[in-house]
């Protein structure tokens, strides 16, 4: 890691892509509207972006079916397909730093996670996604006779792709990577708190290969351009990651539209299960870094910890040890463990939590929203206990570092708590019985259970939810069953 000098001198010198990219270029919105970019940090704006709106989304779509349709990249060999995006994997590794500042710069997220965490693992997307391009195997249906029945996997066509904020590079390579690698063509709409990354990935796909019109990225807010997109009658299908009202719109906007297909990755409430046998030293560790990364605004953070009776006291000391040792400070200081919310707005929101969670449970440590370099949008690592089973800070999403933490006494009354949730995100378990771990990890109504560990991850197994977390699923093989359709050749001889 640099210094904190080199990344305040390195994000003064930055120059900011802020046009709609359509077609291969950068172009201004047709109405010629634009908002501002702000860095959260420091309250500052970092430039003013494109507000792109139904008429550019309906150019762009335009742009993409055309390329779909001539097949200047739906018809090259997955071969030539995985170079492209080999080489854009490659490209991301080469301008690292700069990605890292474009999304510590947009969302006040610590340039230590970017450096080390966002921009390594986009890169590792786009390759693993280029890698399984040419290992993905039609079917031939064991028919007999004078008959051949094949079952092709075929791109769909348009992808629609919205992103939030919270991983803006990230986000969108987990939609671009699969969709792209089956042959689609794709118009992104980033998240408005966060487009700049996205702007500059779109251009560096163009310098891998990527031919023009196939990536179009259209700037914009949600009730604008994401509704133009979600509704858009030449979508053949729209992949969403945000919130489950946002998501319920899309497929609103589907079935009014033309039924398009539509993969909503929503909120999260995920409970930590911690048993009385479970190594609590590891536990406390990895439960504060699965409430506290990213500053909570992680959809699958383990916001609820579900604490056996007998290890709960010391289980929420240790916790308020870790709490009190992370202090919110300026993103771009390589030692900062914790930056800012992605906007003053959100940092009311959760700074609401806070006011009810102390009228509703007992505060632990922190509790405070704080200012840093003029800016308001920090928020302490908070913990409270004592938390009823119906208060607010227990049954929504607040998207922010703030614990709630629950007690139980068996096994049974664990389950019951952990499920008693409209989401069904993610799920952690801590235990060193392996019966146990098995048996609870079997009843947790969740899309990934963690066992002694939290939030685990990887290219090469699936993320996603059930209930009203949504049923998309991103990374591993079956990402490409989003983006593809099954089509059945048969043929008599």
């Amino acid at each position: 890691m640099q210094s904190h000098d080199y990344y305040l001198r390195a994000a003064s010198a930055m120059s900011f892509r802020n046009q709609c990219w359509i077609d291969g270029k950068f172009i201004p919105s047709l109405s010629g509207a634009r908002f501002d970019c702000v860095n959260p940090a420091t309250a500052s704006v970092l430039t003013d972006v494109a507000k792109g709106g139904a008429a550019d989304i309906d150019r762009a779509v335009s742009v993409a079916r055309a390329a779909f349709e001539d097949g200047r990249w739906s018809k090259q060999t997955p071969g030539a397909r995985k170079e492209v995006l080999l080489r854009l994997a490659a490209l991301l590794r080469e301008n690292l730093e700069e990605f890292a500042l474009l999304d510590t710069l947009d969302m006040g997220k610590p340039i230590s996670e970017t450096v080390n965490v966002d921009v390594p693992g986009s890169a590792h997307f786009f390759q693993w996604h280029a890698e399984a391009i040419d290992k993905l195997y039609d079917e031939v249906a064991p028919t007999g006779g004078r008959d051949i029945a094949m079952i092709r996997r075929v791109p769909l066509g348009v992808v629609g792709a919205v992103v939030p904020w919270n991983f803006p590079l990230d986000m969108a390579t987990w939609k671009l990577a699969p969709a792209l690698a089956a042959g689609n063509s794709v118009v992104l709409k980033p998240a408005e708190q966060s487009p700049l990354s996205a702007l500059r990935l779109a251009e560096l796909a163009a310098e891998a290969g990527l031919p023009d019109g196939v990536l179009n990225v259209v700037t914009g807010f949600g009730e604008d351009a994401g509704q133009a997109l979600g509704r858009h009658p030449d979508i053949d299908c729209l992949v969403f990651t945000g919130s489950t009202a946002v998501g319920k719109m899309f497929l609103r906007y589907s079935g009014e539209s033309n039924m398009k297909q539509v993969w909503p990755e929503t909120g999260g409430k995920s409970p930590n299960l911690v048993f009385g046998d479970a190594d609590l030293e590891a536990a406390a560790e990895k439960a504060a870094f699965g409430i506290f990364f990213n500053q909570g605004e992680v959809c699958s953070a383990n916001s609820r910890l579900l604490l056996h009776e007998s290890i709960a006291q010391e289980m929420i000391e240790r916790l308020k040890t870790h709490a009190e040792a992370i202090v919110p400070g300026d993103p771009l200081n390589p030692a900062t463990k914790m930056g800012a919310m992605v906007d003053v707005e959100h940092a009311a929101r959760v700074e609401g939590f806070l006011k009810s969670g102390r009228q509703s449970s007992r505060l632990v440590a922190g509790g405070e929203r704080m200012t840093i370099n003029g800016s308001d949008a920090f928020i302490q690592p908070t913990i409270f206990a004592d938390v009823p089973r119906d208060a607010r800070i227990v049954r929504e999403e607040i998207f922010g570092p703030v614990l709630s933490v629950q007690t139980f006494g068996s096994d049974e009354e664990a389950i019951a708590l952990a499920n008693d949730s409209v989401y069904g995100l993610a799920a952690s378990v801590w235990t060193k019985d392996l019966s146990r771990a098995m048996s609870v990890s079997d009843a947790l109504v969740a899309g990934t259970v963690s066992i002694n560990t939290v939030d685990a991850l990887s290219a090469m197994t699936p993320f996603g939810g059930v209930k009203q977390s949504g049923f998309g699923r991103d990374l591993s093989i079956h990402s490409f069953d989003k983006y593809t359709a099954l089509k059945t050749v048969w043929i008599s001889y």
